[in-house]
């Protein structure tokens, strides 16, 4: 199957098996519950290891060997690389602990357990399942964003369920079809539906704004 990338599709081969990966609203369900959903986002994002792989990127265009070995243990970033492995299972119908690893009981203890790591590294799981969650539960589509509808407050849950009963509304489809959206999806068909909204974006308001206090500077400066 050819993924679309646009909508947070993707495909990772392992040798002759390709595994098939959609961050669909369903696909969210797995992740656990609506709150466990939106922890696993945080984790993905604002632990650790997220923070300095996007600073590293910022620094030097690419992430440091040196700081590859030292995100890809999982006494240091195991918050964060869990929360990946989660997420890349719910997004796949295949078992992807090949890819992903596992965790398996430890001899020390019923509740102790070990990581064993497949073949693709944690620092990568981290960047692919925050591409996958954030497809997913936020979105990325390039669309008009106009102010009034955004929205600064926390949300402690995402309830999927209420996204496919709104796609099903908007676009009179069935079920089955409106589980499979993902967010940034979602986010297309409601703005090609809804096309001549009016109003500003934020970039737009503030480019605006400038643009009024600019000549007003001018004006009083001149009449001065």
């Amino acid at each position: 199957m050819t993924p679309m990338t646009e909508i947070g599709e993707m495909v990772i081969s392992d040798t002759n098996r390709d595994y098939f990966f959609r961050p669909s609203f369903a696909n969210m369900t797995r992740i656990g519950s609506p709150a466990a959903i939106v922890e696993r986002f945080a984790e993905l994002h604002t632990s650790d290891a997220p923070r300095l792989l996007e600073a590293a990127i910022d620094a030097y265009g690419s992430v440091p060997g040196w700081l590859l070995n030292h995100i890809n243990d999982p006494s240091f970033s195991s918050d964060a690389i869990y929360a990946g492995m989660i997420v890349m299972q719910a997004c796949c119908d295949d078992d992807v602990s090949a890819l992903v690893g596992e965790l398996r009981p430890s001899k020390r203890g019923k509740r102790a357990f070990v990581f064993r790591q497949g073949k693709i590294p944690a620092s990568d799981i981290i960047v692919l399942a925050q591409s996958l969650i954030t497809h997913g539960i936020i979105g990325k589509a390039k669309v008009r964003k106009l102010q009034r509808n955004e929205s600064n407050s926390y949300v402690n849950e995402f309830k999927a369920f209420e996204y496919i009963s709104a796609a099903r509304n908007h676009f009179n489809m069935p079920r089955v079809e409106a589980e499979q959206l993902t967010m940034t999806d979602f986010q297309l068909l409601l703005a090609a539906k809804y096309p001549e909204q009016k109003g500003y974006t934020r970039e737009e308001y503030d480019a605006a704004a400038d643009e009024f206090f600019a000549k007003r500077a001018r004006r009083r400066a001149k009449a001065s």
